[in-house]
């Protein structure tokens, strides 16, 4: 095989000079494959590096046939053509392949195993060897360093930043913890006031785990419009019927002081049949010998008796006078003496503000946005009960007020939350004419269009004056989505509260009955459920009333009427109720036409709205 004529391969492959005259083929042993790679691999090495400048080939083969032994070379004229035209070949290295590393039989060519191929010819301009670019810098450790030292300033950089974050990630974290209400985990219960969470299993266990012993004080509930008997169960963690077997009315009446009542209000305690309704029951162990109750108390999955304990701490919700049942009442009607006998007026400086309602001898439930600001202090109040004319109550001393407590969560601006309670420093008497409403109780469904009650001193139209007599109307209750939709009040009602009322307006609430109760009859008892909050002007189109969603304020009333004289206001612990109440929430905060407390306070949600300042 020759290269371009000059260099013949063949005698690499073929057998001697015999072999060389005839031209025989003999199969080329391991020795001739080893010379034929030894050169023609550098020779393509040497073509695919010279293909920058074409000039340079000849030269290449120039030198390369002057140094190689088993190549025939050039002529002595092209010898001489191509050195007169040529340049000086440039250095060359070939480092990615070196036989003499891998055979060792071989003789080294000289001291560099990669020689220079120089001309025979002078060459016409000195010769030298270009400067080769690498791409490694020429002080590789110093911008080693450099890099590394970058590198550690980013790392600690980075540790500083996560370590900054980590710390104000934790600060907010405590604060949220500490200034947020709810803070417990599901799984632990608030013990109140103080803030301090239990788990659940620590509740009603009989020993005080809460600093000022919450956690043994509601474990009772009345359940249902039946007022049936339930406690807690801190192993299961959930609320028993009380079987009758063993029951009495010392047990009775043990059950409503923990609720909050006075033991001189207890009314009765008696058995209901069950009905096979319930599966697991709690009984009293009556040879457990003087003990608190609760630690008489057991679970058990039968009641030989197949009834449960309905117990009734106060008698409530029971009018002496028959009420009206007309569905529409055009702005009201006059009431009679005993119609709705928790209805009391609240005055100050001898004039009507707000409206509440009496729940016990000494307990009051108003509207928090009735007490707020300078209206606090109790001082300033006088309670008027079973009394139909306010020109009759200026007669009269009225009763004073010895504690005032508004809902802790209560918010000025949206209403959520507008309860309150007032504590009368003289008990009432109860009559004909002065009775209490029920407080609902859990598990209690109210629906909507269920007809409830408002009843109130308040102004006959918007912006109107005081009413002298005691006035009342029935208003349907609303479903809180569909008061929520943006043609009426545009999702403003919270669960804290429920609507009441007419979309097509003439019937309201308004100025004045703010506090008073909403109510409603159920099982031939009155409940209340809601107390007056707010409402866009009065008697508007689809601008019902809004009330004080009661179902959700009765544990909270039922914590501070057990606490009693209370100087702050006491939070209910979160246990599950199963209250439930399905229709619109709402709350309406009018205030009295004539001597509303806010009406140069722009922050009042009820002046914004019914701009009668």
């Amino acid at each position: 095989m020759k290269v371009n004529g000059c260099c013949e391969m063949t005698n690499a492959i073929r057998g001697g000079a015999g072999d060389e005259e005839t031209g025989a083929l003999r199969t080329p042993t391991l020795s001739h494959l080893v010379l034929l790679e030894m050169e023609v691999v550098p020779f393509f090495a040497v073509v695919i590096e010279g293909r920058r400048d074409a000039a340079r080939w000849g030269s290449f083969f120039q030198g390369s046939c002057f140094t190689s032994k088993h190549l025939n070379c050039f002529s002595t004229a092209d010898k001489g053509k191509m050195t007169s035209t040529v340049s000086p070949p440039p250095y060359y290295e070939n480092r990615g392949f070196q036989p003499e590393n891998l055979y060792s039989a071989r003789q080294p060519v000289g001291a560099n195993p990669n020689p220079q191929y120089f001309s025979t010819n002078a060459p016409s301009v000195p010769s030298y060897v270009p400067t080769v670019v690498t791409r490694q810098s020429s002080s590789p450790v110093a911008h080693s360093s450099r890099r590394t030292c970058t590198s550690s300033v980013r790392k600690t950089i980075i540790i500083i930043v996560s370590i900054l974050i980590v710390i104000c990630c934790a600060i907010a974290a405590f604060f949220i913890w500490y200034f947020v209400d709810d803070h417990c985990v599901t799984s632990l219960i608030e013990c109140g006031s103080s803030g301090v969470c239990i788990p659940a299993s620590q509740w009603c266990d009989g020993m005080n785990n809460c600093p000022n012993g919450e956690d043994e004080t509601r474990c009772v509930r009345l359940y249902g419009p039946n007022f049936i008997l339930e406690v807690y169960s801190p192993v299961s963690k959930s609320w028993y019927p009380v079987c009758q077997d063993g029951w009495n009315d010392d047990y009775g009446r043990t059950a409503c002081k923990d609720m909050g009542y006075s033991v001189d209000t207890y009314y009765y305690s008696r058995g209901i049949a069950t009905e096979g309704s319930f599966k697991s029951y709690m009984k009293v162990n009556t040879s457990a010998g003087n003990i608190d109750l609760y630690k008489k108390l057991y679970s058990s999955d039968s009641c030989a008796s197949q009834s449960v304990v309905s117990l009734r701490c106060i008698e409530c919700g029971l009018p002496t006078k028959s009420v009206s049942m007309m569905n529409r009442i055009v702005g009201g009607s006059g009431a009679v003496a005993g119609q709705w006998p928790w209805q009391v007026s609240l005055h100050v400086q001898g004039t009507h503000v707000c409206g509440g309602s009496i729940i016990t001898h000494q307990w009051i439930v108003t509207a928090a946005h009735c007490v707020e600001g300078r209206f606090a202090d109790p001082n300033s109040w006088r309670v008027y009960a079973g009394m139909l004319y306010q020109s009759e109550m200026l007669l009269r001393n009225g009763y004073r007020v010895q504690q005032i407590i508004s809902h802790p969560d209560y918010d000025t601006d949206s209403k959520d939350n507008d309860v309150a309670l007032m504590k009368l420093e003289t008990p009432l008497t109860f009559t004909d004419t002065v009775q209490p409403v029920c407080l609902p109780n859990p598990g209690m469904m109210f629906q909507p269009d269920q007809q409830c009650w408002i009843s109130g001193w308040g102004a006959e139209y918007q912006g109107g004056k005081t009413s002298n007599n005691l006035n009342y109307v029935m208003v349907p209750l609303i479903e809180r989505s569909r008061c929520n939709s943006v043609y009426i009040y545009s999702g403003m009602i919270l669960p804290t509260m429920i609507c009441a009322g007419y979309l097509e307006g003439g019937i309201d609430s308004c100025q004045g009955d703010s506090g008073g109760p909403l109510v409603t009859n159920k099982n031939s008892v009155w409940w209340l459920v809601g107390d007056t909050s707010w409402g866009t002007g009065c008697a508007s189109p689809n601008r019902p009333g809004v009330y004080g969603n009661m179902t959700v304020f009765t544990d909270w009333i039922y914590k501070n009427m057990q606490a009693g004289t209370a100087s702050h206001p006491q939070r209910a612990p979160s246990l599950p109720t199963g209250l439930e109440l399905n229709c619109g929430d709402a709350l309406r905060s009018h205030l009295s036409g004539d001597g509303r407390k806010d009406s140069n306070d722009s922050k009042a949600k009820t002046q914004r709205e019914m701009g009668d300042g």
